[in-house]
């Protein structure tokens, strides 16, 4: 597997995801609602696509990862849920209340996606490890 090229790829994400974040700053609430939907139709392909791996994978002994990510999944559907109700009329205590929530679930969002970085190359290294022992292995017994 080329992880070199899967880390590029997401280096990519974060650059965009970066992007799009400083660019919702400045924009109207009507812009944001549009970019929250344009987004959360992109998650719900990508979840659609992560739930049919970890099906295909828990059928075969499962991926401890893929079904994280379908978790992960899930938990998007909440936040969607949140931003939904969000857009129904409030008070501005209670306003002020959802944004707190809101801030403290992007905050536990990266803390997880940092997590999740830390994880990835443990077990990058891990099967890079594997593959280097295996090919010992071959070379040994050919």
């Amino acid at each position: 597997m080329d992880f070199t090229e899967r880390l590029s790829m997401l280096e990519q994400r974060l650059a965009f995801t970066k992007a799009e974040v400083q660019a919702a700053t400045t924009e109207s609430r009507q812009q944001l609602r549009d970019r929250i939907d344009r987004t959360q139709s992109e998650i719900e392909r990508s979840a659609m696509e992560a739930q049919q791996r970890a099906d295909e994978v828990r059928a075969g002994g499962g991926s401890v990862w893929a079904q994280m990510k379908a978790d992960a999944a899930a938990h998007r559907a909440d936040v969607k849920a949140r931003w939904d109700e969000r857009t129904r009329q409030m008070d501005a205590q209670a306003a002020a209340a959802d944004a707190g929530w809101a801030e403290s679930g992007a905050e536990d969002a990266l803390d997880y996606a940092e997590w999740a970085a830390y994880n990835a190359e443990l077990a990058m290294l891990d099967a890079i490890d594997a593959r280097a022992y295996a090919d010992e292995l071959a070379r040994s017994a050919g």
